[in-house]
């Protein structure tokens, strides 16, 4: 293994403090803060950790845990909690106050900053009765809290006497020898003017986003300012006004009655996903970038009240379905309702909650393209041209897009497809493919002529700039799609072939090209139109009044330029007064761990394997939302998603509603008790006011995983006021301290009945379980509408609530291991181990095999046999650590230790590598 660190970088602290004291061998090597180590990040980030296989961990908490693992430290699930609570909340304030102290002089207004972080560490280490924050013994959350706290304690001015707990325990942590010599190396002596060169790089902290590389990058505006959020008496007392308007809710209906049609004095919206190709089954990042964003995104404008319609379906025609129904040996109709009713079956179990779930193999979608195509050819702008294309001799057939592969001209990627190129991006040309073969029969095609209709997008192009340029600036688009949109038009527009040599698709009603089809991008996004008007026969009052009607399209990134450019430019050629977009919301792309998904190797987890492995859809949701690719690419991460269930589900949101609704049951037999709001109600009253704005501020211009954040801050300032008034003490008191309990209970059990509103979008089922068991009115999904967006009282003193049971399991890590190796697929035997599948197409256009299983030979006997020895070795390095041994005489029986472990993961049929917990940036 090699560490790669730098001089003057806070986090550098944590990992070299994590190294020394696991003991475990290791190259450490200096490097400039601007080196780039991880071939796959946009951006230099540092400290990281090259592992033997040669992946890299490139998140510092994610790098002391594997140290503390392979050398075989007891771990205790509380550390899962610290680290989470040091990423997600302390650091934004360290960076924040950091950059004040370091470059801005601002000393007094930094140490405002940290107050809330410092605080909640202080009171946490009062009550603990052990000397570190998890036992007896210094663990790696003790390391990674005292490293980060390192420049801001060891500064008199940054701290205050009023803060005991934690000035003992950091003294104490500090003064370890692993931690002395990390600050040693970093700072070398000076302080915070150590860090100035490496603060210099760093972009300065901005309300509402994590922006620098000493992040994880998954903090909201509400944690980066969680530290320094200070609420006025104004703040409070506006507070308690709402709140005590809580009985006058209003109530207004949910329910939906079809056929949705704009409303007069409405927001009208109408939400599309991009329509899912049909010949393959959708994998978690198909998902999380088209049909879950949307759904999310609709459920929560409908508790707006916003007068809205969603629709999709799968897109049905083209080559993509012509080669699957050839794979399978069934026709094309037969392929598209096959899949077609996997795909809905799959969307149902994710509960994308469509208005209509339709299909493009439909009249109306012949009835509507050709209609477009005769306005376009009647208003001139279709053009006629000779095209070379590929022509296999062999199957006597010209070659479609799709039915041709080769070496990409631009970048020399081996499987660039006839029409793109999956590594870099770029449209290609058929002809333009270095080495092309046919895809039906592997022979090299020849070139010949063939006469083909074009869009003239150059002519069209002054409409198009002049509406784009209203479009982008009043409408909510994501910065990804104004690029790609901006990059096109810089290059210039050419004319966009609009048909194919080919047998399936909708039929071009011209005369003279009788024999051709519409290329699926000419044909597709009218889908959005057709599948409408399946829906209902007045499908023109959302289609055809742009004045009445907002268009949201989602989809992922690569998706973007034909609903830019190409579609936008076929309705504005109609001249028909069709409704265009208003706001394109495109995603990244999501990785799997640190690969692609790959039906083909049996990579990754697809639709239909989710509900297989036992963990709820809700729960699913909850994760993919919070590692959705807003600004970057994120990855899927089968230990990450054990850890945000266990403390953010389990820990952190579940932990607080329990709690909420178990004090009401047991203290109070089951009725909400009277309330008097003292100042640190109040106080919370205001706090999760102002989270739930940020909430819908943040949703309202579609940043849905950020507004996610805001939901778990809501039930960490729960568990942390319960925690702090303790009613389960103050129950057993004189009439006063009861009286305190019940105010407590009662505003707890209603934060929890606000956050199963807010968590509606999110998880759907949990938010209806929620409700149920606080028996909460049906009102309280108004909340959102009222003073948009206010938490008032809903439960009144003597609502009676129901049966109250723990919302979320556990995941163990048995069965994350063994799902992590279900899913983990193999590499064939002739693709080098470290090569890279193409990143996905968000229409899904994957090629399908059955999934490959991984082969191992399992010993059960050997098994239990090493089992045993791992343990007894592992308490033999942990009493020589105890013991403060030598370092060779523990080094050499931690080298025993792996061995062991390697032997027992052979054993068990898995990998000999320890699992790395995957870094990454969101």
């Amino acid at each position: 293994m090699k560490l790669f660190v730098s001089e003057g970088n806070p986090q550098s602290l944590k990992v070299l403090a994590a190294l020394d004291t696991a003991g475990v061998q290791c190259d450490v090597q200096f490097v400039n803060h601007e080196e780039k180590l991880v071939p796959f990040l946009s951006r230099p980030t540092l400290p990281v950790l090259l592992l033997p296989n040669g992946h890299h961990l490139f998140s510092p908490n994610a790098i002391c845990r594997y140290m503390f693992e392979v050398s075989g430290q007891e771990w205790h699930e509380a550390c899962d909690q610290w680290l989470e609570w040091e990423a997600t909340e302390l650091q934004p304030a360290l960076l924040q106050a950091l950059h004040m102290a370091v470059l801005q002089g601002k000393e007094s207004e930094a140490t405002k900053v940290l107050t809330g972080p410092l605080t909640y560490l202080d009171q946490s280490l009062s009550k603990a009765t052990t000397p570190y924050l998890t036992g007896e013994v210094v663990s790696v959350a003790d390391l990674v809290l005292c490293a980060a706290l390192q420049p801001i304690m060891s500064t008199p001015t940054l701290t205050s006497g009023e803060h005991k707990s934690l000035k003992v325990w950091f003294d104490h942590v500090a003064s370890l020898q692993s931690c002395v010599s990390a600050s040693h190396k970093v700072l070398q002596g000076k302080g915070l003017q150590a860090m100035k060169s490496f603060m210099q790089r760093q972009p300065a902290p901005q309300s509402g986003q994590c922006q620098s590389s000493m992040l994880p990058c998954n903090s909201s505006s509400a944690e980066s300012e969680e530290g320094e959020r200070a609420v006025s008496q104004e703040e409070m007392e506006a507070a308690v006004l709402i709140w005590n308007k809580g009985s006058n809710v209003p109530s207004a209906t949910t329910d939906r009655l079809h056929p949705i049609l704009p409303q007069e004095g409405k927001r009208n919206i109408l939400l599309t996903s991009a329509l899912p190709y049909v010949n393959n089954v959708p994998h978690l990042g198909n998902i999380i970038g088209c049909v879950l964003s949307a759904d999310v995104f609709s459920r929560y404008g409908r508790l707006r009240g916003w007068n809205l319609l969603f629709v999709c379906g799968t897109d049905e025609y083209g080559t993509a379905t012509e080669n699957k129904a050839r794979e399978e040996g069934l026709t094309p109709q037969q392929i598209c309702d096959k899949y077609h009713a996997i795909h809905a079956s799959i969307y149902e179990w994710f509960q994308i909650d469509f208005d209509f779930f339709g299909r493009t193999t439909t009249e109306k979608q012949t009835e509507i393209a050709q209609n477009i195509f005769w306005r376009l050819h009647k208003n001139d702008f279709l053009v006629e041209d000779m095209v070379e294309q590929l022509r296999c001799e062999k199957c006597q057939r010209f070659l479609a897009d799709r039915f041709v592969e080769g070496t990409c001209p631009h970048c020399n990627y081996p499987d660039a497809r006839g029409d793109q190129c999956d590594k870099c991006g770029r449209l290609i040309n058929a002809v333009e493919l270095k080495a092309p073969h046919c895809k039906v029969c592997g022979q090299t095609p020849v070139i010949r002529s063939s006469k083909h209709l074009f869009l003239d997008l150059p002519k069209l192009e002054p409409q198009l700039e002049q509406w784009l340029d209203k479009s982008t600036s009043s409408g909510d688009w994501t910065a990804n799609a104004k690029q790609i949109t901006r990059s096109w038009l810089r290059d210039g527009l050419k004319p966009r072939c609009i048909t194919r040599d080919l047998r399936w698709g909708t039929p071009v009603p011209h005369p003279d090209f009788k024999e051709k089809v519409f290329y699926v991008w000419f044909d597709a996004p009218i889908g959005y139109v057709s599948i409408t008007a399946n829906y209902t026969d007045k499908w023109e009052q959302w289609w055809k009044n742009p004045d009445k009607v907002e268009l949201y399209n989602f989809m992922a990134k690569d998706n973007v330029p034909f609903h830019s450019v190409v579609f936008p430019c076929s309705l504005l050629g109609a001249q028909d007064n069709y409704t265009l977009v208003n706001h394109l919301v495109a995603t990244e792309y999501l990785n799997y761990e640190d690969t692609k998904f790959s039906k083909s190797r049996g990579v990754g987890v697809f639709g239909d394997m989710a509900k297989d492995t036992g963990i709820p859809s809700d729960v699913w949701r909850f994760y993919l939302l919070y590692v959705r690719p807003e600004g970057q690419d994120s990855t899927f991460s089968w230990a990450d998603m054990a850890l945000k269930n266990n403390s953010e589900l389990l820990n952190n949101l579940g932990n607080f509603i329990n709690r909420a609704g178990m004090f009401v049951s047991k203290f109070f037999d089951g009725c909400v008790p009277a309330m008097e709001l003292l100042q640190e109600d109040k106080k919370l009253l205001a706090l999760v006011g102002w989270e739930l704005q940020q909430y819908i501020q943040l949703m309202d211009k579609v940043k849905i995983r950020d507004a996610l954040k805001h939901i778990l801050n809501i039930s960490r300032h729960g568990n942390q006021y319960i925690q702090v008034n303790e009613p389960w003490k103050k129950i057993k008191g004189g009439d006063g301290e009861r009286q305190r309990a019940g105010t407590v209970t009662g505003v707890s059990v209603n934060v929890a009945c606000l956050l199963s509103v807010m968590l509606l979008p999110y998880m759907p089922a949990v938010s209806q379980t929620i409700r149920d068991q606080l028996n909460a009115p049906h009102s309280c999904v108004n909340t959102l509408l009222f003073d948009k967006g206010a938490f008032t009282r809903v439960l009144n003193a003597g609502h009676r609530i129901g049966n109250v049971s723990p919302l979320f399991q556990k995941l163990e890590v048995e069965q994350i291991e063994a799902l992590k190796k279900k899913f983990g697929g193999q590499q064939p035997e002739d693709e080098p181990p470290n090569k890279k599948t193409p990143a996905q197409n968000a229409a899904g256009h994957t090629p399908s095999a059955p999934a490959m299983e991984v082969n191992a030979s399992i010993d059960p006997e050997k098994a239990r046999q090493l089992t045993h020895a791992v343990a007894e070795q592992g308490e033999k390095v942990r009493a020589l650590k105890a013991q403060k041994a030598d370092k060779a005489v523990i080094t050499a029986e931690v080298s025993k230790l792996l061995e062991l472990k390697k032997q027992l993961a052979l054993a068990e049929g898995k990998s000999p590598e320890p699992a790395p917990i995957k870094g990454k940036k969101k």
